[in-house]
């Protein structure tokens, strides 16, 4: 999953591909480079984060989906809590929602996701992006967003979304310290017997700049080393900024996985 941000403030890519000219090429660059599915963002999701308004996000995602499904046949994932956006993405060209709340910031989401048929994928968090860096506190990491992932499954199947188009993601750096996000990675084989896919988002995140003591721009290799252990332990699905890099450590990485078998 190569990740497309068209906003002015994400933590990493921030108004690089805010026109959709831009955005619109590096979609189709991603595929180019071997990306499987490109996730389109329009609303910055990183730690301190406030929402934008309705229009606002619909105006920034919606000519780059249009713009990749006139050229493309990849499958394209809108990152979004808000079921209007949702529903327009999809409209639009999308086929999966990446909803960072797992369906609880809009009521009318999970409706939206069924009716359309789209894949979801659930992620944890606690909070919201602009509350969820303020202590966060776990008892035993894994084994609770274990819980909250079991309970969202049931929940969104109850509101109709197959579940075999439901992709699960832990949600690396959302409410999660360093400690967190390592005990989350190493021991990430605890989320596969949930019945659904995994997908992990590490690229360039600030657990990999604590250990490194290296800004984002210079976070690749960090990347590459926690997305291919993840998949060693795991993951289905990479979502990273750089398609290229992560299309090959993750095929390597999936090989060595299944001939390991």
């Amino acid at each position: 999953m190569g990740v497309l941000n068209v906003t002015p403030d994400s933590f990493y890519d921030g108004g690089i591909y805010a026109q959709p000219t831009a955005a619109v090429k590096r979609g189709l660059q991603m595929e180019t480079d071997g990306a499987d599915i490109i996730d389109i963002g329009g609303e910055s999701s990183r730690p301190g984060a406030e929402s934008i308004p309705l229009q606002e996000e619909l105006d920034r995602v919606i000519p780059v989906i249009e713009g990749i499904r006139k050229r493309s046949d990849a499958l394209i994932s809108v990152d979004t809590t808000k079921a209007e956006v949702a529903a327009e993405a999809l409209s639009a060209g999308a086929t999966m929602v990446n909803d960072i709340s797992a369906l609880r910031f809009d009521p009318q989401m999970p409706m939206v996701v069924a009716k359309s048929g789209a894949a979801l994928v659930l992620m944890h968090m606690l909070g919201t992006p602009a509350t969820m860096q303020h202590s966060p506190a776990y008892g035993d990491v894994v084994e609770e967003i274990r819980s909250f992932l079991a309970e969202r499954i049931s929940y969104a199947v109850k509101a109709g979304v197959a579940q075999e188009r439901i992709v699960l993601d832990p949600g690396i750096g959302f409410g999660k310290l360093l400690s967190h996000n390592i005990a989350i990675i190493r021991r990430l084989n605890r989320l596969t017997d949930l019945g659904a896919p995994i997908l992990i988002g590490v690229s360039r995140k600030s657990f990999i700049g604590e250990i490194l003591g290296l800004p984002p721009e210079e976070r690749l290799e960090g990347t590459i080393a926690a997305s291919a252990i993840a998949i060693m332990n795991g993951a289905d699905i990479i979502r990273v900024h750089d398609a290229k890099e992560g299309r090959r450590a993750a095929d390597v990485a999936f090989r060595l996985r299944e001939d390991g078998r």
